[in-house]
């Protein structure tokens, strides 16, 4: 009478295969978690930095000179929402900017956004971006508090190439 099975000897080779298999895949996940986090933090920067740009461009000024289209249109919301040089002055003004000219009288349009929402962070779990002003060096350690020019990470972690997230 021949009995079909697995010997004790075919199962400690293959569950050995499957330990080398695991180990070499597990490596790999933590490479790919990371790359996950740093696509993410590379399109919420350039997410935040359009917005900013964005808002630059129609807010423009230069001094007490104001240039841009809603800064000459909305005179009294353009001094309280920018800085000397017409950045935003803090990150909730890309979320929504009062309108006080004729576009919020005429057209009923009140309020002008840039951004639906402030972007987390994924190296940090927040919203907490280091914020940079316009005249500022780009090492410069703390915020002056006057504008937000550019925003980076918080972390002082080192990338896969090698470059560290606050340098991006």
């Amino acid at each position: 009478m021949k009995q079909s099975g697995v010997t004790l000897l075919e199962l400690l080779v293959t569950l050995t295969i499957l330990t080398i298999l695991a180990s070499v895949a597990l490596p790999f996940t933590k490479v790919s978690t990371k790359r996950t986090k740093e696509i993410e933090l590379r399109q919420n920067l350039r997410v935040i930095r359009a917005a900013i740009d964005a808002f630059r461009l129609e807010w423009a000024r230069d001094g007490d000179t104001l240039i841009g289209p809603a800064c000459v249109k909305n005179r009294l919301s353009c001094k309280d929402v920018t800085g000397p040089y017409g950045y935003p002055k803090s990150l909730d003004a890309l979320l929504g900017v009062k309108l006080t000219g004729e576009q919020a009288t005429v057209r009923g349009t009140t309020i002008r956004r840039y951004l639906r929402s402030i972007p987390m962070d994924p190296m940090t779990g927040a919203a907490d971006w280091r914020l940079r002003c316009y005249r500022d060096p780009a090492s410069v350690k703390d915020w002056c508090g006057e504008d937000i020019y550019d925003v980076t990470t918080q972390s002082q972690e080192l990338a896969l190439d090698g470059t560290k997230y606050r340098e991006w």
